[in-house]
């Protein structure tokens, strides 16, 4: 059954008869709450074309646009759509205003908590927010109570639904806004947090409203099957996030992508309804033609979400989400709601068929140009295209923005004046769009001279690390005393911006010489730091008193390359001659060495071979660095025996260089056996254990310090005859790290000088930070260490333990039954033993080398501890 244009026209339940009175407060509620929309979009324009010099500008203009200005809209237009579909009477006035005060108050305290770092500010205007939210849902529940309930009557469980969506939203910001959040799932909570708003708030309302809306500012007859489309496309929806926002919380991809996929299925149903509405009458309208491409631009922006989504992993997804805003937020949301209010505004603020005719006139004013202007500045926004294109887009978006904020300040000043005197304006009704035009000008110029600036560049729709041929977005971890990555090369002139993060549970920020900086940022928070064309190298590093002298720098290099130098992976370390970053993350498929070491062989000889062979092997967290080494690990093989058992050693040089092996547990002239052979050449070294301890061995040819240097280490471990059975064993085989070509007089300079890039455990900085060994409360777990140096030794010590057994260098220091205990064991170059220690309760307890330079340089790792 059809229904004609007049049932299908913008519902008005409360339309005003002109010159009277009680029926001109609606018309000064609607143009009360516009003013505020309007004031919310001006601000949100200020401060994205100012994001150089407001603190957390980035994330401010977001939310001032949806926390502040769509938000709002969405209440009002909610609930008087609510009142007409579902026949009911308007609600009391006073607890919707109570309602919208609430809200635009709480919304306020969660932007000034944010930007001037007062969580406790942000956590008070979060639960306003939630409390505002719970009240207008009651409304539309109460609203559906008694009414006769018309027709179109489903729409109104979007907006119900969309109600619930925000509480959830609102609620994982809060989390996010007061740092209450800890690191763990921090990454599912923002992507939870992103998609719940932008699909659930706003994209349920939009796409709900336009089955009414859409036919009506087309002039035609709503399609049959509407309804029925409606209910099914609210059921899909719904449970699509009712999918996704679960699993982004608990980091489960692949479920995510089957709930958005759902979410797709029905805006693609919906958009199949509005199409073939589309081909019986084309839009004619500035209105009608802002709708169609608002809905154009979701379904890319969805289909893009999810196809980003089934690409990559979560954590690195948020970045990505980036190139997707100008799509989503100004394309979609912010064209809906130009579209909307340039069909709706005239409606509810009109006194009459020629006020509202006028008004349509005034708010359709250059229509045209302005859905052109603004599409091609979304186009341009979301290509990946180079940055000076990307400025235009800006400045094109933002110039249409603030057009239609001009005419709209003009039509709501018109229709103030036409509430006061009951009438079309009278004489003064010609200052209102002379002060509109006046606004929209200000705001045009001071748009197109901010977009030409760096701070109003965006690269577009590759997000982090997207190439642009003069501008570079690079992801900036600040964690663990380090800056990740600590070296970036651009080339000269690249605008450069820094996606800053902080990981850490300590506050930092992120200053950049004679440059901008970031405010201080608590765990999880970010910011966007335009750091503008680099003409020279420069320093970054955060200003937390001795954070700087502990690591947490970085420099930013200009090349000689015309490419802008290679881009950083987000989340991966970046290799440099001048350090690693033992806070970033291992590459795919890396795994740890194991420091489980198996109990001793039966065996009294041991037959063992051992390859000379050079191998690119993982030294830090996304780092690769060819190694020397004793087969193909670096350490080498650990071997085990007892006191009295023959080890027979083959060594095969399978390298390019000459190479040897000498090993500590052992007793022998070392002419023969120690003797450096040729590539391809073979010696046996035959050696008994006639001492207990743990020793180390190493190639023994010149220059040792190199072949050391390079990774030709490992350990020797002979049981003492009364060793007690240990529930777990570790060994750790310290030792310092030189990046670089092996070799290369860079290289050995720094050998020479006693300068490495990290101090590692079994040859990797950090591995057990990312690996953590495992026990279990109560256990008692034994650490056999060896310092390999080639230079350097240990203070080898597990935070929160105390060893009460300790073997050092074939002797027994401290054992179980004695009074005192060890904190830690002490070992000079090529020294070795083993310490015990049971952990009391489950936790996560720190293994350091005690010189804290070496540990915060990758002598670390942790002990988990479970019951």
């Amino acid at each position: 059954m059809s229904t004609g244009p007049n049932e299908t026209a913008a519902p008005t339940p409360e339309r005003p008869r002109p010159g009277a009175s009680s029926a001109s407060a609606p018309r000064v509620r609607h143009l009360r709450a516009h003013v505020v929309i309007v004031v919310w979009l001006a601000l949100a324009l200020i401060t994205a074309t100012t994001q150089h010099t407001l603190p957390v500008a980035h994330w401010l203009a977001i939310h001032l646009f949806l926390l502040g200005a769509v938000t709002t809209a969405i209440m009002v237009w909610t609930e008087h759509f609510a009142v007409a579909m579902l026949h009911a009477p308007p609600p009391d006035p006073r607890w919707g205003g109570v309602r919208l005060i609430a809200l635009n108050v709480s919304a306020v305290a969660v932007l000034t908590g944010v930007a001037v770092d007062w969580p406790v500010l942000a956590g008070v205007g979060t639960l306003g927010v939630v409390a505002a939210i719970i009240g207008h849902v009651a409304a539309l529940v109460r609203l559906g109570r008694g009414a006769l309930g018309g027709r179109l009557a489903p729409v109104v469980g979007y907006y119900r639904l969309a109600g619930v969506a925000l509480i959830a939203g609102a609620v994982l910001g809060g989390l996010l806004a007061t740092g209450a959040l800890g690191e763990a799932g921090r990454t599912g909570v923002e992507l939870a947090h992103i998609h719940v708003n932008l699909l659930g708030w706003v994209g349920l309302p939009i796409v709900g409203t336009l089955f009414m809306l859409w036919p009506t500012v087309l002039g035609v007859r709503m399609e049959d099957r509407t309804v029925p489309v409606a209910r099914r496309v609210l059921w899909l929806t719904g449970l699509g996030l009712l999918l996704a926002v679960p699993a982004l919380l608990l980091g489960a991809r692949w479920p995510a992508v089957a709930g958005l996929a759902v979410y797709a299925v029905g805006v693609g149903w919906a958009s199949a309804l509005f199409l073939r509405t589309v081909l019986r009458r084309a839009p004619r309208s500035g209105a009608s033609w802002m709708l169609a491409a608002a809905t154009c631009w979701l379904v890319v922006g969805v289909v893009a979400d999810l196809g980003l989504m089934a690409t990559r992993e979560l954590s690195h997804l948020d970045p990505a989400l980036h190139g997707l805003l100008p799509v989503l937020l100004i394309g979609f949301v912010g064209q809906t709601l130009l579209g909307a209010l340039t069909y709706l505004l005239p409606v509810v603020l009109s006194g009459g068929p020629t006020d509202r005719a006028a008004l349509a006139d005034l708010l359709d004013w250059g229509w045209r140009t302005r859905l052109v202007v603004l599409n091609a500045g979304v186009l341009l926004l979301f290509l990946p295209l180079p940055a000076p294109v990307g400025a235009v887009g800006f400045g094109a978006a933002a110039a249409a923005f603030a057009a239609f904020l001009g005419l709209a300040a003009a039509a709501l000043v018109r229709s103030r004046e036409g509430a006061v005197t009951g009438g079309a304006g009278g004489a003064a009704a010609w200052r209102a769009p002379l002060a509109g035009a006046g606004i929209g000008v200000l705001l045009i110029v001071f748009a197109l001279v901010a977009a030409g600036l760096p701070a109003g560049t965006t690269s577009g729709g590759g997000g982090s690390g997207t190439a642009a041929t003069g501008t570079r977005t690079v992801e900036v971890e600040l964690k663990g005393m380090a800056v990740s990555p600590s070296r970036i090369e651009v080339a000269p002139g690249t605008v450069l911006r820094l996606e800053v993060v902080n990981r850490d549970t300590q506050r930092h920020d992120l200053r950049v010489e004679d440059g901008p900086r970031t405010p201080m940022l608590g765990e999880g928070e970010s910011h966007l730091l335009e750091v503008g064309p680099i003409a020279a190298d420069l320093e970054a590093w955060c200003t937390v008193p001795g954070h700087r002298a502990a690591g947490m720098s970085m420099t930013i290099a200009v090349t000689g390359s015309a490419d802008g130098g290679a881009e950083s992976e987000p989340g991966h370390g970046h290799a440099s001659p001048d350090g690693l970053d033992p806070a970033a993350e291992h590459s795919d498929g890396w795994e740890p060495r194991s420091a489980v070491l198996p109990p001793a062989e039966e065996a009294r000889v041991h037959e063992v071979e051992l390859r000379a062979v050079e191998a690119d092997i993982e030294v830090a967290p996304g780092v690769s660095q060819r190694m020397w080494t004793f087969g193909g690990t670096a350490p080498g093989p650990t071997l085990r025996g007892k006191v009295g058992d023959v080890f027979e050693v083959t060594l095969v040089n399978d390298a390019e260089m000459g190479h040897g092996i000498d090993f500590h547990a052992g007793a022998l002239a070392p002419d023969e056996p120690m003797r450096t052979i040729g590539p391809g050449e073979r010696l046996v070294y035959r050696f008994t254990a006639e001492r207990a301890g743990a020793w180390l061995y190493h190639c023994s040819t010149p220059s040792m310090l190199q072949h050391i240097g390079n990774g030709m280490y490992g350990a020797v471990i002979i049981d003492p005859p009364d060793l007690e059975q240990a529930d777990r064993e570790y060994v750790l085989v310290s030792s310092q790290l030189y990046l670089g070509e092996p070799g290369s007089e860079g290289q050995v300079a720094k050998m020479r000088e006693g300068r490495p890039d990290a101090w590692v455990f079994n040859g990797g900085a950090g591995q057990y930070a990312a690996a953590p060994l495992a026990a279990r409360a109560e256990e008692r777990v034994r650490f056999w260490v060896v310092a390999a140096g080639p230079s350097d030794g240990i203070a080898f010590h597990i935070v929160g333990t105390v060893f009460d057994s300790v073997y050092k260098e074939g002797a027994h220091l401290v054992r179980p039954d004695d009074p005192g205990g060890a904190q830690v064991l002490d070992l000079a170059a090529a020294q070795g033993g083993y310490v015990e220690a049971v952990f009391p309760e489950p936790g996560h307890y720190a293994l350091v080398d005690h010189d804290m330079r070496r540990a915060e340089a990758g002598a670390h790792g942790i002990v988990k501890v479970t019951p």
